[in-house]
């Protein structure tokens, strides 16, 4: 081993705890990235395989009845690869444990051999025999939720008809990795199921013998999509088809993409800014650890090494850090993601999720590391090496403390000699404190940004179901009924207040912009569920327009005043133009509102309504669910309560429960900024404190002229934190939001004082871990010259 190899490991050794530091705040960045991507890479290519293996459709077209006969047809459009026709419908599951009846969809299987298109996956029992009309399977996750069993029996509404049905298995489907009862957009496994059932039997229940409602097809390697949409809506145009849309549109696949963009969204923004950090405080201790060395490297150079053999030696010290922090971030970031796939495997409904590892999130975390790294040690290796030896083996002038500079002579003569000494540096150092004062900020905005989003969480929660939705109980019926049936629900014991919904399904278009979504018909000031504006100030909605939601709107690249397009997918199917009148904002779904009246006029079906948001008598509840469960065209229920919780827990411990990851690596970084920050103040002022202990300086007042100086740095870092913090939580706020939920970054002071406490708190330990090594520092030892 060359002689240089021994200082590098003396270097290491003696400044161990500086080099743990340095390397934690890399390990975190990496290990956000490693995290990140390999989430990405792993939901990205189960979803893909699922689809594959279990032949998931290309093209959904719902029709209302249309003949068998009609599939061959079908099959013989040019770009269709497989055609496989479906009964389905909307049932209504009883449940002895449940006082609210359980939405559900019904889905044919046919009544031999396996679908052609949305195969099932067997997770227990055995498929329902050929013929038996009784038999079903049921959807695992809700079977879970119920501890339901191969053997139980289920009694289900199905048409206006009670049967009853033995479970033979459960199962799940690509289809269905996300599901969600109609009309609601958080997945709940307790209040929606699906029921698989042969095709014979379930076609005779909702009255489609010799007939489907839905065809699923297929597309030909290299066909054109639209062309197979607008082929299959032309054959279906005369039977009712509502319009044939894409995987991309199909409710499953577009929430687990969103999510899935949505966190390669993130992985895009959020790991680089952890990253930024680590780097730029691994610029300002690898530029002083080597100015410190000033000395050491000029007698290197008079000793014979070249510079290239010296900067080699420091690159080493550089590598040596940065590749032990990026390695232990790499296995930190596979820990991490095996941990938080449990999550999505739970949240989603994969029969299998194994973490897969990005090779590419390994070389540029490792890269990124040591460039970093690299940076600040080269920028200041560039000045020494241009000094011969003979200078750069002497000291560096002493900065001038004669003259007080902007300290006015009266002001210091009220200070004390050691806080004197502190301004005195403080002042005369202004680059080395800003960089310090810079990377405190930075750790501190990190935690401010983290503890944004947290409350930016709570405040969707609070604004979704507290002031937009202000009902109890939202009811659904089977189809647009007459408006005089909200009198009867007014007329129910415990019904304090009902008020009209209805929605229209539709297609959005503007220009080369479409939305798959709905129109929500309101009354023009809507008491129990209305549209906000920026100020959370009710819209009143116009007699002729659509209010749009502000997620919406960006989806659709539309502005107010503009003219949007909207194909409407149910009765008569009139294609409306209907101009923007606002913009709202909304945490929850991406919806589009307009007046009640004012869309059945555009539908030509006045007096219309789908739906009512009721407030009720929580002392007469159970009444109330039981007389909407015997009215025939009410479709379901949805309790608020129960839907808040249900969105609570996906925040919570579904995709959302990834901000908690990211505080805590947010935290270790600010923790880390924080002790890195005094420990390269004692490492440059070593020498000078033990000098001042020598001169009679106590303890005490030694660790005063070092920790006072991190104390004033800190305290200067703390606004400057908090206005970085501030656009920080933005930039992480759109990193987390999606279509499905939208997370706010809003200014509070509660958050702010929060993650200032954070950086205090980390300030008085690592000021107490330096102040303990200060007083075991041998004093000899400090004053000799390192050689």
């Amino acid at each position: 081993m060359s002689p240089l190899d021994h200082k590098l490991l003396r270097d290491l050794w003696r400044m161990k705890g500086q080099a743990i530091a340095i390397g934690a705040v890399i390990a975190m960045g990496v290990l956000m990235l490693v995290m990140m991507t390999g989430l990405v890479a792993s939901l990205t290519e189960t979803r893909d395989a699922y689809y594959d293996r279990y032949r998931l459709a290309d093209v959904f077209a719902p029709v209302a009845r249309a003949p068998e006969r009609l599939a061959a047809q079908l099959a013989e459009i040019p770009s269709v690869s497989s055609v496989q026709t479906r009964v389905v419908g909307r049932a209504l599951i009883d449940l002895p444990t449940q006082v609210l009846p359980v939405q559900a969809q019904a889905v044919s299987l046919p009544d031999r051999g396996p679908p052609a298109l949305n195969d099932v996956f067997l997770t227990d029992g055995r498929m329902p025999a050929s013929g038996r009309a009784d038999e079903v399977l049921l959807l695992n996750s809700f079977a879970a939720e119920h501890e339901l069993r191969p053997g139980d029996t289920l009694r289900a509404t199905m048409n206006g008809s009670r049967r009853s049905f033995d479970i033979v298995g459960l199962a799940q489907s690509p289809e269905f990795l996300y599901t969600t009862a109609p009309g609601e957009l958080v997945p709940d496994d307790a209040r929606f199921g699906v029921i698989w059932m042969v095709r014979s039997g379930l076609a005779a229940a909702y009255d489609m013998e010799g007939a489907f409602n839905e065809v699923l097809l297929g597309l030909a390697r290299g066909s054109s999509e639209e062309a197979l949409l607008d082929a299959v809506d032309r054959a279906l145009e005369s039977y009712g088809g509502t319009g044939a849309y894409g995987l991309a549109d199909q409710l499953s696949n577009a929430f687990v993409t969103q999510e899935i963009e949505g966190l390669e969204a993130s992985t895009v923004g959020v790991p680089p800014i952890f990253l930024a950090v680590a780097a730029f405080l691994l610029y300002i201790v690898i530029s002083r650890v080597v100015q410190a060395e000033r000395e050491e490297i000029g007698l290197m150079k008079a000793f014979g090494y070249t510079d290239i053999e010296v900067g080699t030696h420091y690159f080493k010290l550089i590598l040596a850090i940065a590749a032990g922090g990026a390695l232990a971030g790499c296995l930190g970031g596979i820990a991490a993601g095996r941990g938080l796939i449990g999550l999505y495997t739970e949240y989603f409904k994969f029969p299998f999720l194994v973490f897969q590892l990005d090779p590419a999130s390994f070389a540029i975390g490792i890269t990124v590391s040591i460039l970093s790294a690299s940076a600040g040690g080269i920028f200041v290796l560039r000045r020494v090496f241009a000094l011969t030896p003979a200078v750069a083996m002497r000291a560096p002038a002493p900065p001038n403390f004669s003259r007080t500079g902007r300290i006015g002579q009266s002001f210091s003569q009220l200070l004390d000699q050691p806080s004197r000494m502190v301004l005195r540096r403080l002042t005369r150092q202004p680059g080395r404190m800003a960089g310090s004062i810079i990377g405190i900020a930075s750790g501190m905005a990190l935690s401010a940004a983290m503890l944004t989003i947290y409350a930016g969480f709570d405040r969707s929660i609070d604004q979704t179901f507290s002031i937009v939705d202000r009902s109890d109980v939202m009811v659904s019926f089977t189809h647009a009924v007459s408006d005089k049936t909200l009198f009867e629900l007014v007329r129910l014991p415990g019904v304090e207040r009902a008020e009209p919904v209805r929605n229209v399904s539709v297609v959005l278009r503007n220009g080369l912009e479409s939305h798959r979504g709905g129109l929500i018909g309101l009354p023009p000031a809507p008491e129990l569920n209305r549209a906000l504006d920026d100020t959370l100030a009710p819209i009143e909605l116009p007699d002729r327009g659509v209010v749009l939601s502000d997620v919406l709107a960006e989806i659709l690249d539309i502005s107010p005043g503009d003219t949007l397009i909207a194909e409407v997918r149910e009765g008569r199917q009139p294609r409306l133009e209907i101009p923007v009148a606002a913009t709202a904002q909304t945490l929850l779904g991406s919806p589009a509102y307009m007046s009640l009246d004012a869309l059945n006029r555009a539908m030509r079906e006045p007096g219309r309504i789908s739906g009512a948001y009721l407030t009720i008598d929580e002392a007469e509840a159970e009444a109330i669910y039981a007389a909407l469960q015997d009215m025939p065209t009410v479709a379901g229920l949805s309790v608020k309560s129960q839907a808040r919780d249900a969105f609570l827990r996906m925040l919570n411990e579904g995709a959302g429960a990834i901000r908690y990851a990211m505080g805590v690596i947010a935290f270790v970084i600010t923790f880390g900024i924080v002790y890195n920050a005094a420990r390269i103040a004692l490492a440059e002022r070593a020498r000078d404190l033990a000098s001042l202990r020598v001169i009679g300086f106590t303890k005490g007042e030694a660790a005063f002229v070092l920790l006072g100086e991190l104390a004033v740095v800190t305290l200067v870092a703390l606004p400057v934190g908090a206005g970085l913090g501030y656009y920080l939580s933005f930039v992480i706020a759109a990193g987390f939001s999606t279509e499905l939920y939208q997370i706010p970054a809003v200014f509070d002071p509660t958050t702010y004082g929060q993650a200032m406490l954070v950086v205090l708190g980390a300030a008085l330990v690592s000021g107490w871990l330096v102040k303990r090594d200060l007083d075991r520092s041998d004093l000899i030892e400090a004053l000799k010259t390192r050689d």
